[in-house]
């Protein structure tokens, strides 16, 4: 294991840029590092967009962390957004570095943060959206991802294709991989927390699927239920629990009745145990029309389950071959549902040694990060 470089200075102060502080993917990659950093030498604030409370906020505080918030950023508003930004870093001095985890929405940062000359200005790729996903918005996101090139002084990515969806391949190429990584001990598969888990949930001796993701367009539920209702005329004894929150929720609720799988589906909303539930599960479903290397799946990955998942998510996320099954977004939900009721399910093995040796363990990984930090600093001075 690597070593955190010495140094004798104050801490860090490090200012993490998100939209909401939520149970996403970036966010829990975020807290993961933050819990294994060593606070004394880096110090983290956050800054959002939303003024609901979010679910790590409170965990934060304890840790010693602030939380800012500012309006979201809107293409008809840009002008108060603008000002309200300005007013933030007059009002807050003193960061070494901005970290923003909200990949080209944070430009208008960016760009205040370099004229008032902050040393390191990071700027975090965490996902490649595909062109299936076009509307209005991606046409502010492909300008706004140019334009805020000329003010970041570093790119950090979570893999290859969104480092080259949001920096351009030549930026891409210089990016510092940051991995979404886990603390691979809490993953490690314990048939006693299987059993436990399952007693709790009460669908013991039956084919159990999950879904951890946000319920928006990219994670694809509509078509998840289509494949599960599909799954029905194959193998009737199974269960799906959705793990997650977000505006579609109402319409995946409406849709499981339509299709007759209230029997069949529950609705877990955001939950801090996924851990223990992955211990119970058969099979992680995952239809993404696209990701970056979502944290979900390393997760999923790390409990030694079967991940069933679709081909808009980048072959680098794969880090445990045996047990990924990859379909094509283009087959239909019939064909998934074939796939999933032809797996092999007479042995569970523990796995997370491989997840550790692929890079994805956060002791090793918290260390490079804080490491990664203080380099950048000592190179800018």
């Amino acid at each position: 294991m690597g070593q955190p470089k010495k140094y004798d200075m104050k801490p860090i102060r490090v200012l993490q840029v998100f939209t909401i502080l939520n149970r996403g993917g970036a966010e829990t990659n975020i807290m993961n590092y933050y819990r294994h950093l060593d606070r004394s030498a880096v110090h983290f604030d956050f800054l959002v967009h939303r003024a609901e409370e979010g679910a790590y906020e409170a965990e934060i505080r304890q840790l010693g962390g602030q939380i800012f918030r500012l309006p979201a950023i809107h293409p008809l508003k840009i002008h108060a957004y603008k000002g309200a930004v300005k007013k933030f870093f007059a009002e807050h001095t003193g960061y070494d570095i901005i970290h923003g985890q909200n990949s080209e929405l944070g430009v208008y940062i960016y760009e205040e943060a370099k004229k008032r000359g902050i040393p390191v200005i990071i700027a975090h790729a965490h996902n490649a959206p595909a062109l299936r996903d076009y509307d209005l918005k991606f046409i502010f996101r492909e300008y706004w991802k140019r334009r805020m090139r000329a003010s970041i002084t570093h790119a950090f990515t979570c893999g290859k294709e969104s480092a080259q969806w949001l920096f351009g391949k030549k930026l891409a190429s210089r990016a510092f991989l940051m991995p979404n990584a886990i603390d691979t001990e809490q993953f490690k598969y314990q048939p006693a927390t299987a059993e436990r888990v399952l007693n709790n949930l009460g669908k013991g001796n039956q084919l159990n699927l999950i879904h951890v993701g946000r319920f928006n367009k990219q994670k694809n539920h509509r078509f998840l239920l289509e494949i599960v209702s599909a799954l029905r005329h194959l193998q009737p004894d199974f269960h799906l629990y959705l793990v997650g929150e977000g505006e579609l929720l109402p319409e995946i609720t409406a849709q499981i009745k339509t299709l007759g799988l209230e029997n069949h589906v529950t609705l877990l909303g955001s939950r801090n145990d996924i851990p223990s539930l992955l211990q119970a599960m058969d099979v992680f479903l995952f239809p993404s029309l696209y990701e970056g290397l979502p944290v979900s799946l390393v997760e999923a990955q790390a409990s030694g389950i079967h991940c069933v998942i679709s081909d808009g998510i980048p072959s680098e996320a794969v880090l445990v071959n045996q047990n990924v099954t990859i379909v094509s977004l283009g087959e239909s939900a019939s064909n998934w549902a074939e796939k999933i009721a032809a797996l092999d399910f007479s042995e569970r093995k523990d796995v997370s040694e491989i997840i550790k040796v692929k890079g994805y363990d956060i002791k090793e990984n918290a260390i490079q990060l804080q490491n990664k930090y203080l380099e950048l600093l000592e190179n800018h001075t």
